[in-house]
């Protein structure tokens, strides 16, 4: 069982270099799919024994299944910049790479910093992800900028022991600059869908994700970060959908002259 091990990039050369590390023991060939960044994204990675390619961005889906055609061997291993692997989930890929009839597809638990705290609340772990798998059954898919492995048959997911650590949450400006390209992308994508939505309806989705992060999902656990987290999700929510009712509200405007 070989691996390849693929990282979508723009400018990440304060997460890059951790990253890779995490990877030496268990990637035989990693792939840098950079979308022409402007720091030292690529000056950190010439470092390493590693593919760099720049490719223009269309979309996180695209971008990663872009890379995943570039892979040298079937099994992939997909991970963003600001992931690391823990020892413990190392030992496990290790484990796996010796076994004579490995699995189709593999998942394994993401944990979460925001803000310096490691969360385990409101849905934010374990966060499993399909993130190990055989590129002749599963390749992307989902809603951009979400995206998901999708698998092509009724294929058995295995669990692996570990942890993926996402330092996804450095401050809460970086926080913000990544919710509002992210509400755009996600609302032109349902745009595109025909979704449908009143302000009164982003309203409520928003409030009700509030009550599902806090309450249901525990949120509150987590302290005052978890209520922080909490409304930061709502927002993002009704930011979603009060853009995707701008859109829809321009194109009824233009229809009716």
């Amino acid at each position: 069982m070989k691996i390849s091990a693929v990282i979508i990039t723009y400018n990440e050369e304060k997460n890059i270099s951790t990253c890779l590390d995490s990877l030496k023991s268990i990637a035989d060939e990693i792939l840098v799919i950079d979308s022409y960044s402007t720091d030292k994204t690529e000056q950190i990675c010439s470092k390493y024994d590693l593919k760099f390619v720049k490719n223009k961005f269309e979309g996180h889906i695209q971008q990663k299944n872009y890379g995943v055609s570039l892979a040298s061997y079937n099994y992939i291993l997909s991970i963003d910049a600001d992931e690391v692997m823990s020892s413990e989930l190392i030992k496990s890929v290790l484990k796996i790479k010796k076994e004579s009839n490995p699995g189709k597809a593999y998942n394994y638990n993401r944990l979460n910093k925001y803000c310096g705290k490691w969360i385990k609340y409101g849905g934010w772990y374990p966060d499993a992800k399909i993130r190990i798998w055989n590129k002749d059954h599963g390749q992307w898919g989902g809603e951009n900028p979400h995206d998901t492995v999708i698998l092509k048959g009724d294929e058995k997911v295995k669990k692996l022991k570990g942890d993926l650590l996402h330092y996804s949450v450095i401050d809460l400006e970086s926080r913000m600059n990544t919710m509002n390209n992210f509400t755009s992308i996600s609302a032109e994508e349902k745009y595109k869908k025909g979704v449908k939505v009143s302000i009164f309806g982003a309203l409520m989705r928003a409030m009700f994700r509030f009550f599902k992060t806090y309450i249901i999902k525990l949120g509150f656990m987590d302290g005052k970060i978890g209520l922080i987290i909490a409304i930061n999700t709502s927002y993002y929510v009704f930011i979603k959908y009060s853009k995707l009712w701008f859109m829809n509200n321009e194109v009824n405007k233009e229809n009716k002259k």
